[in-house]
C-alpha cells in the first residue's frame, strides 16, 4: 500500500462515554494506519444536537487517550483537511446540496410526520414494508413547483431528499465480509439528506467528509452496512470514488449470546467504568484487540507496540465477537503481575481512598502499610477495586466463624495451637513476618502438631478465611492487638461449642 495514501478516521458523535464498542472501531483503525505509516483522524459528527452531552466529547478523548492511542488530526490538532467537527463544517456541505439540487438529484420535501405515519400504516396494512413514496409522483414540472409554493405558503419547513436510483444494484468488495451487495429498491426509498432544520443527516455529511478529508479505507461495525449503499449513492452522484469499507463483526455478550446492549446492565460497556474500577489501560485495550481479531498463534498478551508491528487487517472475524467479562479479568490480571510495583500500588491505594479504608491524605506510616497489604494481593487481583473486598479482613470485624472453617477447627488441637499461638506473639519484641514465622514452626516443634492442624486454625482464627495470601504476612499487617483479639474470639467461640 502507498503510506502516503493511507487516510483512516474514527468519528464518534459525542453523546456519551466511550463504549467498548466504540473503543474497538477507534483501534482497528489506529492500528491500521500505524501498522502502515499512514494517518489516523479523529472526527467529531456533532450534528444530533438532541443527543449531543455536555463534555461528550472531552470524555471521548480523554478514554482514548488513557486507552494509550494517538492521532495525527482532531478537533484538538488541527490540520489542512479541517474543521474536524460536523457542526463547523455547515458552510462547506451548502454547496454540495445545491449541487444536487440543482442536477435534480435532491429535491425538497414537504411531507408532514402524520402524513408519513399515514403512509406507513397504509403500507403495513398491504403488507408491504413501510417506505417513503414519492410525493410527486406523475407531477409535471410546473405542477411541482405549483405544490411546493403551496406547501411554503402554509408555513411548512421541507427536508431535502436524495433522489434513489431504481433498479441499481450497489455492491462493494468488504474487507471483513467479502462481497456484498444491495437493491436500491430496497432501501425503503429516497432517503433524507438534510432535515427541516437545516442540519445534514449523517449519511449525507459522513460521506462529503470524507471525500474532502481523504478518507481512504473506512473500518466501522457491523450496524453501519445497511448505510453503504445510501452513502454509495451520494458517491456516485457526485462522480467519486469511495473509500474500501470495512464492517466488524458485532460484539456479544458471552452470558447471553445476544449482543452486546448498552441497556444490558449486567456487563460494564464504557472505558470510563473500567478505570473506576481501577483496571490498567494496556490490559483493556489488548482485551479489545481480541474481539474481532486475531493474531498468529496462541499468545494473548502483547503490547501496543507489538499490536501494530503484527497488525493485518486479512485476520478481522467474520463470525461475532464474544465479550467474556473472565478473560478480561485474566488478561488485566497477567498485567497487574507484571507492572511495576508503584503503578499497582497507586491504582490500589486509590480504591483504598474511594473505599474509605485509608484517609484520604495517608501519613508515611499508612503508605507504608498500604502498600505491603497490597503487595500482599498483587498476584490474586485481576483489577484494583477487588483489594476492598480482598483485603476486608483488614477494615472490619470479622464475624463469628461458621460453616466449613469452623467444621476446620472444632477438634482437640486446635485450641492447642491457638493458645500457644496466642501466649507466643504477646512476647515478640518485632511483630514482623520473620518472627511470626518462626513462632509458628516452634509451635510445631514444641507440640507435634503440623500441616494442616497447626496452619489452618492460626488463619480461620486471625482471618475468618480458610484461604489467603501468606500468612505470616497476613498476620503482620492485621496486627499484633487485632490477633490477639481475633484469636481470643476464636477461642471463646471454640469453648462456648
Amino acid at each position: 500500500m502507498a503510506n502516503d495514501s493511507i487516510r483512516v478516521r474514527y468519528a464518534p458523535s459525542p453523546t456519551g462515554h466511550l463504549h467498548i464498542g466504540n473503543a474497538r472501531t477507534a483501534l482497528f483503525n489506529y492500528l491500521f494506519a500505524r501498522h502502515y505509516k499512514g494517518k489516523f483522524i479523529i472526527r467529531i459528527e456533532d450534528t444530533d444536537t438532541k443527543r449531543n452531552v455536555a463534555d461528550g466529547e472531552k470524555s471521548q478523548l480523554d478514554n482514548l487517550r488513557w486507552l494509550g492511542l494517538d492521532w495525527d488530526e482532531g478537533p484538538d490538532k488541527p490540520g489542512e483537511y479541517g474543521p474536524y467537527r460536523q457542526s463547523e463544517r455547515f458552510d462547506i456541505y451548502k454547496p454540495y446540496i445545491q449541487q444536487l439540487l440543482d442536477e435534480g438529484k435532491a429535491y425538497k420535501s414537504y411531507r408532514t410526520e402524520d402524513e408519513l405515519e399515514a403512509d406507513r400504516e397504509a403500507q403495513r396494512a398491504r403488507h408491504e414494508m413501510p417506505h417513503y413514496e414519492y410525493e410527486y409522483a406523475g407531477m409535471s414540472d410546473d405542477e411541482i413547483k405549483a405544490k411546493m409554493a403551496e406547501a411554503e405558503a402554509k408555513g411548512l419547513k421541507p427536508v431535502i431528499r436524495f433522489h434513489v436510483p431504481e433498479h441499481q444494484t450497489y455492491a462493494w468488495d468488504d474487507m471483513v465480509k467479502g462481497k456484498v451487495s444491495f437493491d436500491s429498491d430496497t432501501i425503503g426509498g429516497d432517503f433524507v439528506i438534510v432535515k427541516a432544520d437545516g442540519i445534514p443527516t449523517y449519511n449525507f455529511a459522513v460521506v462529503l467528509d470524507d471525500h474532502l478529508m481523504k478518507i481512504s479505507h473506512v473500518f466501522r461495525g457491523d450496524d453501519h452496512v445497511a448505510n453503504t449503499p445510501k452513502q454509495l449513492m451520494i458517491y456516485e452522484a457526485f462522480g467519486w470514488n469511495p473509500p474500501k469499507f470495512g464492517h466488524m463483526s458485532l460484539i456479544i455478550s458471552k452470558d447471553t449470546g445476544k449482543k452486546l446492549s448498552k441497556r444490558d446492565e449486567t456487563v460494564l460497556q464504557f472505558i470510563e467504568q473500567y478505570r473506576k474500577l481501577g483496571y490498567l489501560p494496556d490490559a483493556l485495550l489488548n482485551f479489545i484487540i481480541l474481539l474481532g481479531w486475531s493474531p498468529v498463534g496462541e499468545d494473548e498478551i502483547y503490547s501496543l507496540k507489538e499490536l501494530v508491528k503484527m497488525y493485518d487487517e486479512k485476520r478481522l472475524s467474520k463470525s461475532p465477537a464474544t465479550f467474556d467479562k473472565k478473560k478480561l479479568e485474566w488478561i488485566n490480571n497477567q498485567y497487574v503481575k507484571s507492572s511495576d510495583e508503584d503503578v499497582v500500588v497507586d491504582l490500589a491505594l486509590q480504591q483504598l481512598i474511594k473505599a474509605g479504608n485509608i484517609p484520604e491524605n495517608p501519613d508515611a506510616k499508612t503508605l507504608e502499610w498500604a502498600r505491603q497489604l497490597i503487595n500482599l494481593y498483587k498476584q490474586q487481583m485481576s483489577y484494583m477495586a477487588q483489594i476492598n473486598d480482598m483485603a476486608s479482613v483488614f477494615f472490619k470485624e470479622p464475624e463469628e466463624v461458621s460453616g466449613e472453617a469452623l467444621d476446620e477447627i472444632s477438634n482437640d488441637t486446635a485450641p492447642v495451637v491457638l493458645k500457644e499461638f496466642s501466649e507466643r506473639i504477646k512476647k515478640l519484641p518485632i511483630f514482623d513476618k520473620v518472627q511470626i514465622l518462626a513462632t509458628i514452626k516452634a509451635i510445631q516443634k514444641d507440640t507435634g502438631i503440623k500441616g494442616r492442624k497447626l496452619w489452618m486454625p492460626i488463619r480461620i482464627a486471625v482471618t475468618h478465611e480458610m484461604h489467603g495470601p501468606e500468612l505470616p504476612e497476613s498476620i503482620e499487617l492485621v496486627g499484633r492487638d487485632k490477633t490477639l483479639e481475633h484469636v481470643a474470639q476464636t477461642l471463646a467461640q471454640l469453648d462456648k461449642n
